[in-house]
């Protein structure tokens, strides 16, 4: 009778076995989220780039027209922050208005992207990544 009572209590699992599962979970967890926060921060880059094409696009249209760049966004006809506000766009212009550089700078919840931070693009098309990061523009 004493061995059937053993086998009846050796059944179930022990909290150890249990807390040990949980720990495993847990550390799986962890590496699940941050690969997760790291690719939707550079899965949101994209906006930033595409922010900076349509900029670089209607530069090129305004200079087609008044024979200069603009320093204003609202000249082109795009707001100073991307639809998701994750970018704030800047522009500058040089050289009497022959030269212009736009900037992308990281705002909200995407100044967590230490990576890539910032993205500028200038009238001849050079694409130019924060901190020499060459990734940030692929």
């Amino acid at each position: 009778m004493r061995t059937k009572a053993r086998r009846s209590a050796q059944r179930g699992i022990t909290l150890i076995e249990l807390m040990v599962v949980v720990a495993i979970v847990a550390i799986l967890g962890t590496v699940a989220v941050a690969n997760y926060r790291s690719q939707a921060l550079r899965s949101n880059r994209a906006e930033g780039k595409s922010a900076l094409l349509r900029v670089q696009a209607a530069q090129e249209k305004y200079y087609l027209s008044a024979h200069e760049y603009t320093d204003d966004l609202d000249d082109l006809k795009l707001p100073a922050q991307t639809e998701r506000q994750l970018y704030r766009i800047e522009l500058v212009v040089e050289d009497d208005g022959d030269a212009y550089t736009a900037t992308a700078t990281a705002i909200g919840s995407q100044v967590a992207d230490e990576d890539c931070p910032v993205f500028s693009i200038d009238e001849t098309g050079q694409r130019l990544p924060a901190l020499g990061a060459s990734r940030c523009w692929q």
